[in-house]
Protein backbone atom coordinates (compact mmCIF):
# COMPACT_ATOMS: atom_id res chain seq x y z
CA UNK A 1 0.00 0.00 0.00
CA UNK A 2 1.63 3.59 -0.95
CA UNK A 3 0.48 6.80 0.49
CA UNK A 4 -3.12 8.19 -0.28
CA UNK A 5 -4.20 3.79 -0.88
CA UNK A 6 -4.64 3.46 3.03
CA UNK A 7 -8.25 4.00 4.27
CA UNK A 8 -6.95 2.47 7.77
CA UNK A 9 -10.08 0.36 8.03
CA UNK A 10 -10.84 -3.16 6.46
CA UNK A 11 -13.82 -5.38 5.17
CA UNK A 12 -15.64 -7.61 7.48
CA UNK A 13 -19.26 -7.73 8.55
CA UNK A 14 -21.60 -4.82 7.84
CA UNK A 15 -22.69 -3.30 11.06
CA UNK A 16 -19.02 -3.90 12.20
CA UNK A 17 -15.95 -1.54 11.59
CA UNK A 18 -12.81 -2.97 11.75
CA UNK A 19 -10.08 -0.34 12.19
CA UNK A 20 -6.30 -1.36 10.94
CA UNK A 21 -3.68 1.19 13.32
CA UNK A 22 -1.51 2.79 10.50
CA UNK A 23 2.22 3.37 12.01
CA UNK A 24 3.87 5.19 8.84
CA UNK A 25 0.97 6.70 6.60
CA UNK A 26 3.96 7.63 4.43
CA UNK A 27 6.13 5.00 3.44
CA UNK A 28 5.19 2.10 1.96
CA UNK A 29 3.62 -0.92 4.08
CA UNK A 30 3.56 -4.61 3.83
CA UNK A 31 1.32 -6.85 4.72
CA UNK A 32 1.23 -10.41 5.45
CA UNK A 33 -2.47 -12.05 6.55
CA UNK A 34 -3.91 -15.67 6.74
CA UNK A 35 -7.08 -16.71 7.61
CA UNK A 36 -8.08 -19.90 9.89
CA UNK A 37 -11.09 -20.87 8.46
CA UNK A 38 -11.76 -23.36 11.24
CA UNK A 39 -11.66 -21.14 13.92
CA UNK A 40 -12.26 -17.81 11.97
CA UNK A 41 -9.28 -16.42 13.23
CA UNK A 42 -7.53 -13.81 11.19
CA UNK A 43 -4.10 -13.00 11.29
CA UNK A 44 -1.94 -10.21 9.82
CA UNK A 45 1.62 -8.98 10.67
CA UNK A 46 3.55 -5.75 8.95
CA UNK A 47 7.00 -6.36 7.13
CA UNK A 48 9.21 -3.98 5.87
CA UNK A 49 8.85 -5.41 2.90
CA UNK A 50 7.81 -8.16 0.74
CA UNK A 51 10.33 -10.58 -0.36
CA UNK A 52 11.57 -14.52 0.10
CA UNK A 53 12.73 -13.55 3.97
CA UNK A 54 9.44 -12.17 5.12
CA UNK A 55 7.23 -14.64 3.41
CA UNK A 56 9.47 -17.92 5.33
CA UNK A 57 8.84 -15.84 8.66
CA UNK A 58 5.53 -15.32 8.52
CA UNK A 59 5.44 -18.80 8.03
CA UNK A 60 7.40 -19.63 10.75
CA UNK A 61 5.06 -17.14 12.95
CA UNK A 62 1.93 -19.48 11.94
CA UNK A 63 4.18 -22.59 12.51
CA UNK A 64 4.79 -21.72 16.11
CA UNK A 65 1.04 -20.71 16.92
CA UNK A 66 -0.09 -23.79 15.29
CA UNK A 67 2.23 -26.24 16.37
CA UNK A 68 -0.03 -29.32 16.09
CA UNK A 69 -1.55 -28.12 12.91
CA UNK A 70 -1.58 -28.71 8.49
CA UNK A 71 -1.64 -25.33 6.66
CA UNK A 72 -2.66 -24.91 3.14
CA UNK A 73 -2.46 -21.34 1.59
CA UNK A 74 -3.66 -19.72 -1.51
CA UNK A 75 -1.45 -17.07 -2.40
CA UNK A 76 -0.93 -15.04 -5.23
CA UNK A 77 1.75 -14.94 -7.89
CA UNK A 78 4.16 -13.08 -6.22
CA UNK A 79 7.72 -14.09 -7.04
CA UNK A 80 8.94 -14.61 -3.03
CA UNK A 81 5.84 -16.70 -2.88
CA UNK A 82 7.30 -19.14 -5.73
CA UNK A 83 11.00 -18.26 -4.79
CA UNK A 84 13.93 -20.50 -4.62
CA UNK A 85 14.86 -19.92 -1.33
CA UNK A 86 11.40 -19.91 0.19
CA UNK A 87 11.20 -23.81 -1.89
CA UNK A 88 14.60 -24.45 -0.45
CA UNK A 89 13.25 -23.38 2.72
CA UNK A 90 10.20 -26.25 3.00
CA UNK A 91 12.49 -29.11 1.81
CA UNK A 92 15.13 -28.50 3.91
CA UNK A 93 16.83 -31.91 4.95
CA UNK A 94 16.73 -30.33 8.82
CA UNK A 95 13.22 -29.78 8.74
CA UNK A 96 11.95 -32.53 6.98
CA UNK A 97 7.93 -32.00 8.27
CA UNK A 98 7.88 -28.77 6.76
CA UNK A 99 6.59 -30.22 3.46
CA UNK A 100 4.13 -32.19 4.91
CA UNK A 101 3.02 -29.12 7.10
CA UNK A 102 2.88 -26.46 4.89
CA UNK A 103 1.30 -26.48 1.18
CA UNK A 104 1.29 -23.55 -0.64
CA UNK A 105 -0.67 -22.67 -3.78
CA UNK A 106 -0.46 -20.28 -6.00
CA UNK A 107 -3.30 -18.44 -8.01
Amino acid sequence: MLWGDLCGYVWGKTNERIEVPMTNERQKQTYYGALNILSQEFVVKAFERANSEATIAFLQMLLAEHPQSRIALIWDGASYHRSQVLKDYLVAPEKPHLSFRIKAFSL
